[in-house]
Order: structure tokens, then sequence, then C-alpha cells
């Protein structure tokens, strides 16, 4: 079993840009590309888990998508990182179009995607984490059985430095 590192996208590896969809308009939060390549070389995988109601909105589709994430991997990769999936939540309850207005147990707080990737990637949920810059991430990581930490601004690789200092603390104990 491998141990993982799961991250929201928005707010957290990325500035906040509602409805992002163009790499163009990304803003890397400072430390993103660092911290990712740093915990990859401790031998965690990275997975993004991000609710994008976007694409049930009507404001762009899954494709867009599907680029953002394939420009966004070459940018990790580019800086010695990698990430090794993207999950992501285009449906949402009540939206205009019936193929996306549905309950979805991948939006969160449901912890779907995060489940999955366990199943996919044959994660040990002890040894794994989740950053999110949300009360929704939070409960997500909680329904999912792993511990949250709320990421609240600032450089994320400080912030991951931090998280791994506190998990390596308690291990000790």
């Amino acid at each position: 079993m491998r141990k993982a590192a799961f991250f929201d996208r928005d707010g957290v590896l990325n500035k906040d840009i509602h409805y992002l969809h163009r790499p163009g308009d990304v803003i890397w939060v400072k430390g993103a590309k660092e911290g990712l390549a740093h915990l990859n070389q401790l031998g965690y995988l990275v997975i993004v888990v991000t609710n994008q109601s976007g694409v049930a909105r009507g404001y762009y589709t899954e494709d867009d998508v599907k680029k953002l994430h394939c420009w966004m991997s070459q940018e990790i990769a580019a800086a010695g990182g990698c990430i090794t999936e993207f999950y992501y939540c285009p449906f949402l309850e009540g939206a205009a179009d019936p193929s996306y207005n549905k309950k979805s147990d991948w939006r969160k707080p449901a912890p779907g995607m995060v489940l999955q990737a366990v199943k996919d990637y044959d994660l040990d949920i002890s040894q794994s984490f989740l950053i999110g810059d949300s009360t929704s991430d939070m409960e997500c990581a909680k329904a999912a059985g792993l511990p949250g930490y709320l990421f609240t601004g600032g450089r994320l690789d400080e912030f991951i430095d931090s998280v791994l200092e506190k998990r390596n603390a308690h291990e000790s104990l």
C-alpha cells in the first residue's frame, strides 16, 4: 500500500479564481510546485480532488477541465514534481443541464473522489492526508477517514512542511 497527499485545487494549489478553466488564468499559490515536488521525493503520491460545478452551470466543459489539468501536470513536472491523478466532480443538484443535475458522492464534502483514489492506487489511508481550504474539504477528509489540514494562505511548501512535522510528531508518540 502507498501513501498519498490529497489536495483541493482552487485556493490551495492555485489562487481561487471563480470557475477557473483556462491555463492563462492560473496564478499558482507560492510554494505549490516546490511543495508537491518535495512530497514526491518523500514517496507520496499527489492526488487532486476538486469540485467543478462550472461544468454543470455551463460555464465550461469537461474537456476544458481535462486540458487545464493536463497543463497543470506539465507545469508541476517541469518543477520536478508529479501529480498522480486529478479527480473532479462536474455534478450539481439543480443544474440546468440534466446530464449534470444529480447528487453525486464525488461532490465534496462527500468522500467519493478520495475513496475512488484509495481503490485505484491501493492507498494506505493511515499514511495519507488531505489539504484543503474549506469546511467541505475538511468534512470530505473526515468522511474518508483521513486527517484534513486547513490551508488558509501563505506558502504552500511551508504549510506542507508543518503538516509533515505534525504527522511525524504524532507518529513518534
